[in-house]
């Protein structure tokens, strides 16, 4: 078998996300995807990439990731050529399993656990329907499109939406009211003002549900350290799971001095790419919980070599996803097939939301646990009508 195709899709109404189908001459499409910069990760696909894959077994999951990667301006990092690995790797373990006639997470060990509780990212119906991304206070507070406009409820009443995620048993909760603060004064320094209105949202959290919900801080790398330190202090009252990301992710010596700071667990990092930056941080005790976001950090093949180390520090693992639903379904796939998968991320907003516009099937979340998916592959594909669509742009490499 070899590879015959690459193909990338976007859409102008998910500008952010970008699709990869690995085309093969047995007839076997393999989905991938990735988000953000789509339209320069295309570029890199087309103009570099192809030329490496076309005409390879598509089977030899490992050497062609190795090869994706050697390039010198790919060492490391989560920029665009990692994204454009990460989603042809993706798109080759979709081809694998539909070889095997097996999910994904079989491919990769098997299941590890029935079901994987989740927590709710709360991030509201129209937070990445745009070609860039910002801090909290840009994201169109107060324009609610669907029944789960959760950003605007955590600003305004996190109380009250706590409630509704205990009553669909959810037991944990993503939140980021200090972006605004920190978008204001430039991560430099929170004023006292600026601290009771940030930590209001946890007073009405625990008031409304007492220690019911975990809730994790989302810090979005704004702070310089001896504020983050500050807030991490503040917010300690409330017993927080994690702080996640508080500073920029390029000094190991500085999150150790932050993760020594306080009682509170520290996440880190969806914005790492590759196994080595974690391994930086994971020998200075920077790091509590490991996070890794498969569509931006080497897909499969590289997310699960971090979870496994991640494991031989005794750190529990946790995929990021606050992405595609193609991303999704491979995180999915991943934290069931791995022993130290902790939590898995997920936004109600989007799987009960645009997931389903786009794709045939969308993870099984129930009672605050997702479910294995069924089928080979993946187990999903891009829906026949975003074929149709009048905004898709699709380029295609063949031999």
């Amino acid at each position: 078998m070899k590879i015959t195709a690459i193909e990338t899709l976007n859409t102008e109404e998910f500008a952010n996300v970008l699709w990869v189908r690995v085309h093969t001459d047995a007839g076997i499409i393999g989905l991938g995807e990735t988000f953000y910069g789509a339209g320069a990760v295309a570029a890199q696909i087309h103009d570099t990439f192809a030329a490496r894959l076309l005409g390879k077994n598509p089977l030899h999951i490992e050497a062609l990731n190795r090869d994706l990667l050697n390039l010198p301006m790919a060492q490391s990092s989560s920029g665009v050529e990692y994204r454009a690995a990460s989603a042809l790797d993706i798109a080759l373990w979709d081809i694998f399993g539909k070889v095997c006639g097996q999910p994904v997470h079989q491919m990769l060990g098997g299941l590890c656990r029935d079901k994987q509780r989740i927590y709710n990212t709360c991030a509201g119906t129209r937070y990445v329907r745009s070609t860039n991304i910002r801090p909290v206070s840009n994201w169109n507070r107060g324009a609610s499109d669907g029944p789960y406009e959760d950003l605007d409820a955590f600003m305004t009443e996190a109380g009250g939406l706590a409630e509704s995620l205990l009553g669909q048993g959810i037991t944990a909760m993503k939140i980021w009211p200090l972006d605004p603060a920190a978008q204001e004064n430039h991560g430099l320094f929170i004023s006292a003002a600026q601290m009771r209105e940030a930590v209001r949202p946890f007073e009405q959290i625990r008031k409304a549900v007492g220690d019911a919900v975990d809730i994790m801080v989302e810090m979005h790398s704004l702070w310089n350290l001896p504020t983050a330190i500050e807030i991490a202090r503040e917010l300690e009252a409330f017993k927080p799971r994690w702080y996640e990301d508080p500073i920029k992710m390029n000094s190991p010596q500085a999150l150790a001095e932050f993760a020594r700071s306080t009682k509170v667990w520290t996440c880190a990092s969806e914005t790492l790419g590759s196994r080595f930056p974690y391994k930086d941080m994971l020998d200075r005790d920077a790091m509590h919980v490991v996070m890794a976001d498969l569509c931006w950090t080497g897909g499969l093949t590289e997310g699960r070599k971090i979870a496994s180390m991640a494991e031989t520090y005794h750190r529990p693992f946790a995929p990021h996803d606050c992405i595609g639903p193609v991303g999704f379904a491979a995180a999915v796939h991943m934290s069931f097939s791995q022993p130290n998968t902790l939590i898995q991320e997920s936004v109600r907003a989007f799987y009960r939301g645009w997931y389903q516009e786009l794709v045939t099937v969308v993870p099984t979340i129930r009672d605050g646990y997702v479910y294995p998916m069924e089928g080979p592959g993946l187990g999903t594909e891009l829906k026949p009508q975003v074929f149709d669509r009048t905004d898709l742009t699709v380029r295609r490499s063949s031999l």
